[in-house]
């Protein structure tokens, strides 16, 4: 044959001759098209489209016989006829020829693309929610049949890089409003750092919050975590409402509250999923209980075992003082098979916590080095302080993610909301940087105000970490100092301890 690209055309003209292998004009239009992928030496991939575009090297074979991708693996095997609808391509990251049957979802996506469908008017054309619109763009993305731009959080290029190169830690894929949606709680934690009286959120100021958050994550080509907390969250009137909207933005929703009854919990479970409920324990029962009140130990035992039954992901955190130091790693033995994390944040000396003793600052480089051995055998246990970065540069081991995965996270990868609409780079101290009520959150993100807390204490601006690390500003103004210009106090990076 003097081109063996007729071969298809060839076989379709001649189906006589092959008997009742009448399939192969199919198989070999396939074949052709994976040589071509495979083969035509296109320009690169694009990297970072300005908007979602369908992947170039795309070829869309539609065929009349089904199982034809299995029959290129096992010739022995026969398709059976049935229409079927073949994606060919190159990986964008790898660079690998893939060669999919193509769902109607995948379908949808590249119509959706091509066609330069808004996500909510295919929502309404589908009769269903913005969010399973926007989990079928992306699961087009992940399988590379559609080619996305990169997240535009993305630390400033003064931003200090000190001895990591790794450009992951200077851009978050995910952005997290930490939203506290009511004051009210049941409980009266002795280091409560925020008491006070707050305008209540009406329900439609929430779901407008919800919205502004989808443009702006939209905009900046994150995914978006909703952390519903409080007070207690759950104690919200509308929080069933709230959680059903940010679920139908296609949010991922996570709960940091208290133990509720097993009704009030599965209500939420027909709705979504949340990735994780977080509540918290401050030590052995009797530290706990004083702390948060009589027989709270024993209800939050409870709770994570209903929380494990309902396969819910479950986290306790534990606020770090100088009481509890002792009471960590038996708390977390406690812990080690009724709960998926447990980590602990340093006490922030504000509101009421205020009048509790933070941890021995001369102590606190030896705790993290038990604390970093205990959790070398039980599994439960998160490293979650920046300053096990430390202890991992003295070691010259990877870096983790630190506090919110890039060091400290404040107004850069999640912000906090407050019922009245005021935001805060960070809950555990004043660090107001806008009004959702009255800016959108972009305004906010990219105002002075933010990229000031972003930017954190210049005294770190030449530490080799500073990516992953930049302690903590909470527990610095806790401790009287100025968080733009000072150390936070327990740092030992200068240290051989």
């Amino acid at each position: 044959m003097d081109d063996p690209f007729l071969l298809p055309e060839i076989l379709k003209n001649n189906l006589n001759l092959i008997g009742k292998h009448h399939f192969l004009p199919d198989l070999a239009a396939l074949e052709l098209a994976r040589f071509q992928v495979e083969n035509v030496q296109d320009d690169p991939l694009p990297e970072n489209p300005k908007n979602r575009i369908i992947n170039p090297s795309l070829t869309v074979l539609t065929v009349h016989w089904q199982n034809l991708i299995e029959v290129l693996h096992s010739p022995d095997l026969l398709p059976e006829p049935g229409d079927d609808n073949i994606l060919i391509f190159r990986q964008p990251d790898t660079g690998d020829t893939q060669i999919l049957s193509a769902s109607g979802y995948d379908l949808l996506a590249l119509k959706i693309v091509s066609e330069e469908i808004d996500s909510h008017q295919a929502a309404l054309e589908g009769g269903v929610t913005v969010g399973v619109i926007d989990d079928i763009l992306y699961s087009a993305i992940i399988r590379g049949l559609l080619i996305a731009p990169k997240s535009r959080l993305v630390r400033s290029d003064d931003f200090p890089r000190g001895q990591i190169t790794d450009p992951s830690w200077f851009t978050s894929p995910t952005f997290t409003l930490q939203w506290h949606v009511t004051q009210v709680c049941d409980l009266h934690c002795r280091h409560c750092y925020d008491r006070s009286d707050r305008v209540p959120m009406q329900l439609d100021q929430g779901i407008r919050v919800l919205d502004d958050l989808y443009d702006f994550c939209q905009n900046h080509n994150v995914f978006t975590q909703v952390t519903f907390t409080g007070g207690n969250p759950l104690l919200y009137p509308h929080f069933t409402e709230l959680y059903q909207a940010a679920a139908e933005r296609g949010f991922m929703t996570a709960i940091l509250g208290n133990p509720m009854p097993r009704q009030r919990i599965e209500e939420l479970l027909t709705i979504q999923m949340p990735e994780f409920y977080q509540v918290s324990l401050e030590g052995l029962q009797p530290q706990n209980d004083y702390i948060r009140g009589e027989g709270h130990f024993e209800r939050i035992f409870a709770f994570l075992d209903l929380l494990k039954e309902l396969k819910i992901y479950s986290m306790v955190m534990l606020t770090l003082t100088r009481q509890n130091m002792a009471d960590v790693l038996p708390l977390a033995e406690l812990l080690r098979d009724r709960v998926d994390l447990f980590t602990f944040n340093r006490l922030a000396m504000v509101g009421e916590g205020a009048a509790l003793a933070s941890a021995p600052i001369e102590q606190y480089p030896a705790f993290l080095k038990s604390y970093l051995k205990a959790a070398e055998k039980n599994p439960c246990m998160s490293l979650k302080d920046n300053f096990f970065n430390v202890l991992r540069h003295q070691k010259n081991q990877p870096y983790g993610g630190g506090c919110a995965g890039f060091g400290c996270g404040a107004a850069f990868n999640f912000v906090s909301l407050l019922p009245d609409g005021e935001v805060h780079a960070c809950r555990k101290l004043p660090s107001h940087i806008g009004n959702m009520y009255e800016q959108s959150l972009d305004e906010i993100y990219h105002d002075a105000p933010a990229k000031r807390y972003r930017a954190g204490s210049s005294v770190c601006s030449d530490c080799s970490i500073r990516p992953v690390c930049g302690g903590c500003m909470a527990v610095n103004y806790g401790f009287n100092r100025d968080i733009f210009t000072e150390l936070d106090p327990y740092c030992f990076m200068d240290s051989d301890d």
